[in-house]
């Protein structure tokens, strides 16, 4: 049905479920399908050459707008607690108020650097953020039939946004949930906006922005791409959901984890960079067009 699902890269426990979904989404038409995905490692790149592709948070981290003391405690804070997020014996209730803990030391470190609001399109610039191969064909071919691409990030919102930007994607139905910083109005950051999105409350997220998805009752077919086990709940806003098709990234630690994949995915995609597989779907949903 599909050709690309038969690349080495991808993994699935239940093949003949995966094409039923995928036929009644097709069935439906693009006009009621969403796509719901998440940001770092799931549109952008894990490793490029070998090496670790920057998340948002890096970006800025690694950025001249922040000292190289910051720099220090914020490289701490990640080995500390992001062999956490990964820990595949700990549960999520027990990662949860870890991962609060981790995101909001991050945050009182960039606000302590009094980041300036035109720092960040540089920092996006003179960084090593890429989108993953393919993405043009993603992003263009939702645009082109209308496809609601909301992205839920634990990130940096005006990061994020500049890295579309920086990439020439940032496109009329592209709609983002994420940490968005607020600026005094010297344009110096003062604080991070409303809710903390983290890893683990994305769902709090989505059914915080209900009213989003309430203008989109009538797309009731869902895509999600995600790369981690936090991410298979950015959809629980969704209402009247008809029917939903996971698509993982399995980009790091593929032993370990794998099952848990297979177990919550649709698709596992294991160390794949390339939006080959996503495409070749979001083609056939769209009836080839």
């Amino acid at each position: 049905m599909i050709p690309e699902l038969s690349n080495p890269s991808v993994c699935m426990k239940d093949p003949q479920r995966v094409q039923k979904v995928l036929q009644s989404i097709a069935e439906a038409g693009a006009n009621k399908l969403q796509v719901i995905s998440d940001f770092d490692m799931t549109l952008t790149r894990f490793s490029y050459n070998g090496k670790r592709c920057p998340t948002c948070h890096n970006i800025l981290d690694n950025s001249r707008a922040i000292s190289s003391e910051c720099k220090q405690k914020l490289a701490d804070l990640l080995k500390t607690y992001y062999p956490i997020e990964i820990d595949t014996s700990l549960s999520v209730e027990e990662k949860l108020p870890l991962m609060v803990e981790w995101w909001t030391k991050a945050h009182d470190l960039l606000v302590e650097q009094k980041v300036r609001k035109d720092q960040l399109a540089e920092a996006v610039h003179e960084s090593e953020a890429r989108l993953r191969d393919g993405y043009e064909f993603f992003f263009n071919h939702l645009h082109k039939h209308d496809v609601p691409l909301l992205i839920f990030s634990a990130g940096i919102g005006d990061i994020l946004e500049e890295v579309i930007r920086h990439f020439n994607v940032f496109l009329s139905n592209v709609k983002i949930f994420s940490n968005y910083m607020d600026f005094d109005e010297s344009g110096t950051l003062r604080a991070f906006k409303g809710e903390l999105i983290h890893v683990y409350n994305k769902r709090e997220g989505a059914l915080l922005n209900t009213g989003h998805f309430q203008e989109l009752r009538t797309r009731p077919n869902v895509l999600l791409l995600g790369d981690s086990i936090g991410d298979l709940n950015m959809a629980d806003g969704v209402q009247d959901m008809q029917n939903i098709l996971k698509i993982g990234f399995l980009n790091d630690k593929v032993e370990e984890r794998k099952q848990t994949y297979l177990d919550s995915y649709d698709i596992v995609l294991v160390k794949d960079e390339t939006m080959d597989v996503p495409n070749a779907i979001v083609l056939y949903l769209t009836g080839n067009k």
